[in-house]
C-alpha cells in the first residue's frame, strides 16, 4: 500500500517513514502543504497521514482542497492540536481518523491498518483466496495454515493482488501502490520480486499458477477450481 506522509518536522518524518517502510508500506514524504497537494496530484495514494501545522498551506486547508474533488482518499490527521474542537473540526472537514502527538507508533500503524481495511471494504484482517490466506495485521501468509516466508515487498505485492482479486491489475498499478515514487520503475525490480513470489507460492501449493499472467493486461489471482 502506498502512503503520503505530510509532516514538516524532518526528523519525525524520517522516523515515521522508516518505521512504515519496515512494515512493508511504500511511503512518499511531503514537508509543506503545497508539496502535499503537488504529490497528491501526481500520484495515487491509498492513505494520507496529515499534520495540521504546516508551512505554506495549513493542513486543514490541504484537507479541504482534497475533499473538494476526492471523497474517497483515506486521511489520518496526526497533529499536536489536541483540543476537542480541533478533533471535531478535522473530522467534520473530512478526515477519517485523528491521532494526537505525542503518539505510540504501534497505535499509528494499527489505525492505518484499520483505515486501509475500510478502503478494501472488509472487516477482517485476513484476505483469502482459495487455500491462500494473508494476515494483514501480522503481515504473514499461509497456505492451508502452513506459513509461507515472504519478503516485505513480496507480501505487499501479494496483499494488493488478493485485495483486488476480482480484477486484472496492470504492472503499472502494482508498482504505483507498492513502490515509493522515487523508485526506478525502469529497473527489473518488479519482475524480480513477482517472479520470486510466484516461485515461493508454487513451492508450497504445488501449483505454478496462483498468480495468473493475463497477456497484454497484467496479473490476477487464480480462482479456486480454475484450470489454466
Amino acid at each position: 500500500m502506498k502512503l503520503l506522509l505530510v509532516e514538516d518536522e524532518e526528523l519525525l518524518s524520517r522516523s515515521i517513514a522508516k518505521g512504515l517502510r519496515k512494515r512493508g508500506y511504500a511511503v512518499d514524504c511531503a514537508y509543506d502543504g503545497e508539496e502535499a497537494l503537488e504529490r497528491y496530484g501526481l500520484n495515487n495514494y491509498d492513505l494520507m497521514i496529515l499534520d495540521l501545522n504546516l508551512p505554506k498551506l495549513d493542513g486543514m486547508e490541504v484537507l479541504r482542497k482534497i475533499r473538494e474533488n476526492d471523497p474517497d482518499l483515506r486521511v489520518l490527521i496526526l497533529s499536536a492540536r489536541s483540543g476537542v474542537c480541533d478533533k471535531i473540526t478535522g473530522l467534520d472537514e473530512g478526515s477519517n481518523d485523528y491521532l494526537t502527538k505525542p503518539f505510540d507508533f504501534a497505535e499509528l500503524e494499527a489505525r492505518i491498518r484499520s483505515l486501509l481495511r475500510q478502503e478494501l471494504r472488509t472487516r477482517d484482517v485476513n484476505l483469502v483466496c482459495g487455500g491462500l490466506r494473508a494476515d494483514t495485521a501480522a503481515r504473514m501468509v499461509f497456505w492451508r495454515e502452513e506459513p509461507v516466508e515472504l519478503t516485505k515487498k513480496e507480501f505487499s505485492i501479494l496483499e494488493y493482488l488478493m485485495a483486488h482479486q476480482e480484477r486484472i491489475l496492470s504492472q503499472e498499478e502494482l508498482i504505483e501502490h507498492v513502490w515509493d515514487s522515487e523508485a526506478d520503475l525502469f529497473s527489473n525490480s518488479f519482475r524480480f520480486h513477482i517472479s520470486s513470489l510466484r516461485k515461493k507460492l508454487a513451492a508450497v501449493s504445488g501449483s505454478a499458477d496462483l498468480i495468473v499472467t493475463v497477456r497484454g493486461h497484467g496479473y490476477r489471482m487464480k480462482r479456486e477450481g480454475e484450470t489454466i
